[in-house]
């Protein structure tokens, strides 16, 4: 059960990954809860988001595929707790080095983010 978890958890952050490095808003979609809110700090400015305005960005900008980058992205650690967990994930992308904990949590069988708290770090 615990592995099960773990592995419908990936393909959760797998497919927010490929959403954030393709510009796919339907993986994004999939991905997070209706309800999530993005909460982070690019070069010590505050971002605070609902989800709708942070899709309406990412389909709005150029892609890291669009403009060349390396698939870099990558799932640091996973912490699970019964139905809830929280990913530690590397994303450098567009030229800034992001570090996201993703908190997930499962509603009648399904993971989705609910929250994501990221900063940028040099």
């Amino acid at each position: 059960m615990y592995s099960e978890k773990i592995i419908e958890i990936e393909k959760v952050v797998k497919d927010y990954f490929n959403g954030l490095f393709y510009g796919d808003i339907n993986l994004l979609t999939g991905a997070f809860s209706s309800n999530a809110v993005i909460y982070g700090d690019i070069h010590g400015e505050t971002y605070i988001k609902p989800i709708v305005p942070f899709l309406d960005w990412v389909s709005e900008r150029e892609s890291p595929n669009d403009k060349k980058e390396s698939f870099l992205m990558k799932i640091l650690s996973i912490d699970l707790l019964g139905d809830s967990a929280v990913v530690k994930t590397h994303v450098p992308m567009l030229g800034k080095n992001y570090y996201d904990f993703l908190a997930l949590h499962c509603v009648e069988g399904e993971w989705s983010i609910v929250n994501k708290l990221f900063s940028h770090v040099e």
